[in-house]
């Protein structure tokens, strides 16, 4: 069935996606794509299958910092539609892929006569929140290649290790220089854990990457498999000290 390559969506009973499917629609979203804008109304809720959505913190002065990706294991607008809330934030596709679509309205009427899809969607917001709150932590303390090898394998855990990124989005939504991620592209692509040609980054060596990482691409793992006891996607090789 396509809409159960969305994690959540293959999580629900089959009752309950019996009753989302007349108004589930599969559509394309491409790079750029504007989901949301922020403190808008949500009107449609998304199921990605591939690809993914950002939700970005606008600045004033003109930065636009990432806060959480969301890819096939999560949807973005559940908590929204059934709350009749608007979006705090801005959600803009950050890879091109596919998504299972549903109206807000539709999807609030199946959660609010569904207990069990609606823990369902509650479980996966209160992941997010924690993603959100974990990469606050990390962008406060940790360093720029720490940062860049746990975005790069959150990525990989979603899209896989072909990535369309240039280096100033990737600066832009870490928040950083791209000068910054220049040097750091530079020095993984010269030790053999990455390639980067014209705007496609590609990962050579996704196992040594997650050790150059700092440990909160392994605490979101543990805390999606802990909503969902899912322990085999947060198995992650043991983080031990990346000195020479």
């Amino acid at each position: 069935m396509p809409h159960s390559k969305n994690r959540i969506l293959s999580r629900a009973s089959p009752v309950d996606l019996e009753d989302l499917r007349p108004h589930l629609r599969i559509v394309e979203v491409q790079h750029g794509k504007v989901i949301v804008e922020s403190r808008a109304r949500v009107n449609q809720v998304y199921f990605p299958h591939s690809g993914i959505l950002s939700s970005v913190v606008e600045l004033e002065d003109g930065w636009a910092i990432e806060s959480g990706m969301i890819g096939n294991d999560g949807a973005f607008g559940a908590a929204q539609a059934i709350d009749s809330k608007a979006s705090l934030h801005k959600v803009v596709v950050q890879v091109s892929g596919l998504a299972s679509v549903v109206d807000a309205e539709h999807l609030k009427a199946v959660a609010l006569s569904s207990p069990d899809l609606l823990a369902l969607l509650i479980k996966y917001e209160q992941f997010f929140l924690g993603q959100v709150q974990q990469t606050t932590a990390c962008n406060a303390i940790h360093s720029v290649e720490q940062r860049t090898c746990k975005w790069l394998v959150r990525m990989c855990d979603l899209v896989g290790t072909e990535l369309p990124v240039t280096q100033e989005f990737l600066a832009q939504m870490m928040g950083v220089r791209r000068t910054s991620v220049t040097s750091v592209a530079s020095q993984l692509q010269k030790e053999g854990l990455i390639s980067y040609s014209r705007g496609k980054l590609s990962v050579l060596d996704e196992d040594l990457l997650q050790r150059r990482a700092c440990e909160c691409h392994r605490t979101v793992r543990e805390l999606y498999a802990i909503e969902f006891d899912d322990t085999e996607r947060a198995a992650l090789p043991s983080r031990q000290s990346t000195s020479p």
